[in-house]
């Protein structure tokens, strides 16, 4: 890991640090202060790296205002979507300003300091699919998918979104069995309805409805391309109905919201899980409740 490196006392994230996630294909936020109003900690230029777990490495502002940052930047690599936090003091309902739909107003009750604006540029990881087989259905696919912005790859990775086989009988058991061990959200065989009920015979009986197939949605696909079509609007449909909306809570102290995360403040009262914006609101809550600190 390379640390955050101050340049003309600027929080600055080096170059390297920014090209070694992405060629480990790590989704994560640059988050660029570039508005300050004083009193205030940051200057404008000040930045770091949010990751989709909360983790911040770098400067952006005190407890208060990375909160707000975790919770906007896990939402920015949700929609994939930049976007400039306004951060306000005081108690307001926030939201997204109504003259400028790429602004989003955070009216943060525990902030101590000035206004800040933060530029928050998701940098987002394209889905990765394996499509193992030679087959003409097999390289449409992958023209498809590499067309639709997706990284096609001809064996299984770790975190693959989709594993298509389409070898015409060759390795399909043992790459649909490696797919369904590793947790891959989308598998599909290309196989007649005859041969593929053989092959899911083979497999274990709970883990058989996991494997669509035939593969894609039935719109009368004829040509390598046009299954390559269904195929891959069964993944995305698969992908749209099924993705994990990012879990939010509100401080029962200051009333903000923040992201529920290992990385936001938070204790263990009554048997679940309450999360803080900061310290001094934790320690609040305990006193109060009488409940031990997580």
């Amino acid at each position: 890991m390379h640390p955050v490196t101050s340049l003309g006392g600027h929080a600055v994230i080096p170059a390297q640090r920014i090209e070694e996630l992405r060629a480990a294909r790590v989704a994560f936020v640059v988050a660029t202060v570039v508005r300050a109003a004083k009193p205030t900690s940051v200057r404008p230029g000040d930045s770091a790296l949010v990751f989709a777990d909360g983790t911040i490495e770098g400067f952006v502002g005190g407890v208060c205002a990375q909160e707000s940052v975790r919770l906007q930047s896990a939402r920015a690599l949700e929609t994939g979507e930049a976007t400039l936090l306004r951060l306000l003091p005081g108690l307001a309902i926030g939201g997204r300003d109504p003259l400028d739909s790429g602004v989003i107003v955070s009216h943060n009750p525990c902030l101590s300091g000035g206004a800040l604006e933060i530029f928050l540029d998701p940098q987002t990881v394209a889905p990765r699919i394996a499509v193992v087989g030679d087959t003409p259905i097999a390289r449409a696919l992958a023209a498809v998918a590499r067309g639709a912005g997706y990284d096609v790859g001809e064996q299984l990775a770790d975190g693959d979104a989709a594993l298509v086989v389409a070898s015409h009988g060759e390795g399909e058991e043992p790459a649909l069995t490696a797919a369904l061990d590793a947790g891959v959200p989308y598998i599909a065989l290309v196989a007649s309805p005859r041969r593929g009920a053989a092959v899911l015979a083979a497999l274990d009986e709970p883990l058989r409805g996991r494997v669509h197939t035939p593969a894609g949605l039935d719109i009368g696909a004829r040509t390598p391309g046009d299954i390559a079509i269904s195929i891959l609007a069964q993944l995305i449909a698969g992908r749209t109905t099924t993705a994990a909306a990012v879990t939010s809570a509100v401080d029962p102290v200051c009333g903000m919201e923040v992201l529920a995360s290992d990385e936001t403040v938070r204790l263990e009262a009554g048997g679940e899980r309450v999360y803080f914006c900061c310290e001094g609101c934790r320690d609040s809550y305990a006193r109060t409740r009488g409940s031990s600190l997580a």
